[in-house]
């Protein structure tokens, strides 16, 4: 996969090489998914996660024209600092990559590009999806669609509160990407750890799930597979409240003509404010019990095709 417009990272080339596991993490929650400084922090912080469960962490972005698969931790600060950063879907990365500019890549990109790469598990914050009126809009994020294409298992709190949840995971059921619960008889909301949609798949382990990813590889089956880890508890939110916060974020934007590219970045801003930051908190929260998991899975997935031994592996 390596190009002049492609460089992965040493550490994680030699990690793949080796069939180690490795945990690919998108850079849109850095650039656009969180204020400053906490987004520095953060990103970080699920690094060090990821490297204390046995895993390599590859956060992928664009930087001045080169795809990268893996940042150094000056490079992680760099980017969470910069004003210049665009956010790029899988659409959006040869136009980035041509006049050489700098992107956060959001999930749908992230999963090309680790897939690409040879990266099996992938942790994010939480997925895109319906949109709510998207009768009127269509709008559907590339994310769904990626996850069909991808041989990738993502690892996530579920589908933003924000979007059609029912309708998300009917299109995912027609891409043919397996949903799965984790610890949880119900699929998760980003913010709340139920959507009230029960899921149809549940699994109790790292193990259970790295037999799943295995098997769908054995198979050869096409595209990807969404695991929901439902957020901690202690930073959940009560569904009806979240539910008028997000109602009340979304009148704001059409009100004020927010829509496409700029809609998930505002609804979320908005969300910290009417939630009196209790939102930005559940966010940090989630997406670090996401990495952990994620990293346990691959690990966990090492083991079982027999790149560890068992005794790294976690029950």
């Amino acid at each position: 996969m390596a190009s002049d417009a492609i460089a992965i990272d040493p550490e994680v080339c030699a990690a793949l090489a080796a069939r180690r596991p490795v945990v690919a993490l998108e850079s849109t929650i850095i650039t656009h998914g969180m204020p400053r400084p906490e987004n520095a922090a953060t990103a970080q912080a699920v690094e060090d996660l990821i490297r204390a469960e046995g895993a390599v962490p590859a956060t992928i972005a664009v930087l001045d024209g080169v795809v990268r698969v893996g940042l150094t931790p000056a490079e992680l600060a760099a980017l969470a600092e910069r004003p210049d950063v665009e956010k790029a879907s899988r659409r959006d990365l040869a136009p980035v990559v041509a006049r050489g500019g700098t992107a956060g890549t959001t999930v749908a990109a992230t999963l090309f590009l680790a897939a690409r790469a040879g990266i099996t598990v992938f942790a994010t914050g939480g997925i895109g999806g319906v949109h709510r009126g998207v009768a009127a809009t269509f709008d559907i994020s590339a994310d769904l669609v990626e996850l069909g294409r991808c041989p990738v298992a993502l690892v996530c709190a579920g589908a933003k509160s924000i979007l059609d949840i029912p309708k998300t995971l009917e299109f995912l059921e027609t891409q043919g990407v397996p949903v799965i619960a984790y610890g949880s008889d119900m699929f998760p909301a980003f913010f709340a750890r139920s959507s009230g949609v029960p899921a149809e798949r549940r699994c109790d382990t790292p193990a259970a799930l790295a037999a799943v990813i295995a098997a769908h590889r054995r198979l050869d089956l096409p595209g990807g597979i969404l695991i929901g880890n439902p957020l901690p508890a202690a930073v959940a939110m009560p569904e009806a409240e979240m539910e008028a916060i997000i109602a009340r974020a979304a009148a704001e934007a059409v009100a004020q003509g927010v829509s496409g590219k700029a809609l998930t970045p505002f609804l979320l801003a908005r969300l910290i404010a009417l939630s009196e930051g209790r939102s930005l908190i559940a966010n940090q929260a989630l997406i670090r019990a996401n990495a952990t998991l994620a990293a346990r899975v691959a690990v966990a997935l090492a083991v079982l095709e027999g790149a560890l031994p068992p005794t790294e592996a976690r029950r």
